[in-house]
Order: C-alpha cells, then structure tokens, then sequence
C-alpha cells in the first residue's frame, strides 16, 4: 500500500496537473576531432595532433567547422592560407589548411625549426611562428579529414616557395 500526502491523497490535484516542466539538460556541443600535422616552431621535426573542431549550425549547411586553435597560439591570433597545389603545380584532391601566427611572421621571431628542417633550410624566408595543418574531406571544403605524412610533400613545396 502506498501513501500519499498533501492534496493528490485529498484527491484534489493529479500528477499531470502540476505545475513543473521537464526540461532536458543542457546540450552538450559535439566536436569533430581530427589529425592534424604540428609544426611547432622549438621542435626539431613535425609532429601530429589532435585538433577539435566546432561544426557549424544547421542553417548553414555547406559550411566548415571551426577549429579550435587557441592552445597552438599563444597570442591568440591566426590567420589561414588553403593550399589548392601542390608539387610541381599539381592540384590536390584534399586541399590543406595552414593555420599560422601573424604576428610571429611579422616580427620574425621564434624561427620554425621544424620547418626548416623539413625544407632543409634551402627556403629564401624563414616561417617563424607554429603552425597546424588540417587536411579538407575534399574540394569543396565542407568539412575536415585527418592529414598525414602523405601531405608533408605539397606542404615543404609550399614553404620553399614561400617568401
């Protein structure tokens, strides 16, 4: 037997006649998570990561996510360059994203060894500053897929001719 207090044992209220709306929790946001390639500027050679991308809403449809790149960039600033070519002016079936500093490309300063090293310093400008690297799921850049060492080629052409 169960007992029931207050107004509902009184038979004067129900359970669906109260006044507390059940509300979900709060959404979560998902991220998309992805490899991308580190250049960091005190390593001596590329490494890989983990980058965490935010999608975009619904409503705009076609539209990349957003990665989050704050913990790369300690200035908090970056800029992207999409690389379309690559070797020989070949164009790329999964175009990349550099993301890079500003800000350390204009005061020179701190000099990407990893890059260097995988120019093998024969670039006629050093790249200063980190740099990430994501790979697009395809010419349409719609979305993001993990990079590999495959893309290291396009990207050491990329900063040789870089000046």
């Amino acid at each position: 037997m169960v007992l029931l207090s207050g107004a509902l044992a009184d038979g004067l209220a129900s359970p669906s006649s109260s006044n507390m709306i059940a509300t979900p929790p709060p959404a979560e946001p998902q991220y998309i998570t992805v490899t991308a390639i580190l250049f960091a500027p005190e390593a001596d050679r590329w490494t890989t990561t983990q980058v965490h991308c935010r999608p975009t809403p619904r409503s705009s449809n076609g539209i990349c996510p957003i990665p989050i790149l704050q913990m790369f960039f300690p200035d908090g600033l970056t800029e992207g360059i999409v690389l379309t070519q690559g070797l020989n002016g070949e164009n790329l079936r999964f175009p990349l994203h550099l993301w890079y500093s500003p800000t350390a490309l204009q005061r020179s300063s701190p000099v990407n060894r990893s890059i260097f090293n995988i120019t093998c310093g024969s670039a006629s400008k050093a790249w200063c500053g980190p740099v990430v690297v994501l790979k697009f799921n395809g010419s349409r850049r719609q979305g993001y897929t993990d990079a590999s060492p495959n893309d290291l080629p396009a990207l050491s052409a990329y900063f040789l001719a870089y000046k």
